[in-house]
């Protein structure tokens, strides 16, 4: 287990503007990766590999996008015990993102809020990060997952040149790819879940994909994520339309729009994408949807309100074949990393 347990931190952190704590918490890991600090958070490894979408997993339990945007600290992730880490999102340009205050606590709930808006430093400082890397470099067996999106200034009826410019960028050095098209916090986005849309997005992608893999001597998986706002014939055309242009994966599900769960707290009614354990029971609910759509085979990465073992088993058997973690890291430290971890491989053995 970690060196120094997570409860004695968090008060500290809490106390502070949510942004700033995460700032700090990501200056930190990023100086202290790969040096005698990283004992401070470092945990073993559960061992409960699966293969999914041609890639063998060392567990089931990744970190989520959205954390580590810019992939400044993969090795420190790695350190936690992850079985797959995911970096981003990625434009294709540097943007600051939407206004500040954009992060806040629903403690009450274990939840977040955010408008963040896709704050990166574009591409080229992204993968400059990603080759800095060690993680995969020393043998390690942790797959790396890189997330891209478009540019808030970018018209939406022209997003796939950004999506296509980001996967040209980001696929040499990728063990999967993950499509982008559900948060909240970039104008329009969410409008390429629609049917022709998604349609037009994902034939495109398919077809740079296969280029890329002629190129590059080898096939890497596209995933998409989708949000947890959506209804069971969304659901449906969704599934259908992954299975049309050759996806590998879906990633169900990045934050919502609704705030039946927090209604009355403070915060609750900022905009932006909440996450956290509120939106547990949403994301289930589209695993399933997916799951029955998809059939058996088709790869399915559930994500969204995992806090405990518990929560990581339930989108097991929603349907999910792995899962990750994200607001629940921000709220129970390392320590959730190796508890998900083993309460799964503990499922599969009965």
């Amino acid at each position: 287990m970690s060196l120094i347990p997570y409860a004695l931190t968090r008060p500290f952190l809490f106390g502070m503007d949510p942004e700033s704590a995460h700032e700090l918490t990501m200056n930190m890991l990023a100086k202290g990766q790969n040096t005698p600090l990283q004992c401070a958070w470092s945990q073993p490894l559960v061992n409960d590999p699966v293969e999914l979408a041609g890639l063998k997993f060392p567990n089931r339990v990744g970190m989520a996008a959205g954390l580590d945007k810019n992939a400044r600290c993969i090795d420190a992730l790695a350190a936690m015990g992850f079985g797959f880490v995911e970096v981003g999102t990625v434009t294709p340009r540097p943007q600051s993102g939407n206004p500040k205050p954009r992060m806040f606590r629903i403690p009450q709930k274990n939840a977040l809020i955010n408008r963040l808006g896709f704050n990166n430093e574009g591409l080229e400082a992204f993968i400059a990060n990603v080759r800095r890397s060690r993680a995969r470099a020393q043998g390690k067996s942790m797959l790396l997952g890189l997330n891209i999106g478009k540019n808030a200034a970018t018209p939406i009826e022209e997003a796939n040149n950004d999506y296509l410019l980001a996967l040209d960028g980001v696929y040499p050095h990728a063990d999967y790819v993950t499509v982008n098209i559900s948060s909240p916090n970039t104008k329009n986005l969410r409008a390429l879940q629609s049917d022709e849309a998604l349609d037009g997005l994902l034939s495109a992608i398919a077809e740079r994909r296969e280029q890329l893999a002629s190129q590059h001597g080898r096939r890497v998986p596209v995933f998409v994520k989708i949000a947890p706002d959506l209804d069971e014939e969304q659901v449906g055309v969704i599934a259908t339309t992954l299975q049309r242009h050759g996806m590998d994966g879906v990633i169900a599900t990045n934050t919502t729009i609704s705030r039946e769960a927090v209604k009355g707290l403070p915060h609750a009614e900022e905009t932006g994408g909440l996450s956290g354990a509120p939106v547990l029971a949403a994301s289930n609910q589209v695993i399933r949807q997916l799951r029955s759509a998809l059939g058996s085979r088709f790869p399915i990465i559930g994500v969204g309100g995992i806090m405990s073992g518990a929560d990581a088993v339930s989108k097991i058997r929603a349907g999910a074949d792995v899962v990750q973690i994200y607001s629940g890291l921000i709220y129970r430290g390392p320590v959730l990393v190796h508890e998900a971890a083993q309460a799964i491989r503990l499922e599969g053995a009965l």
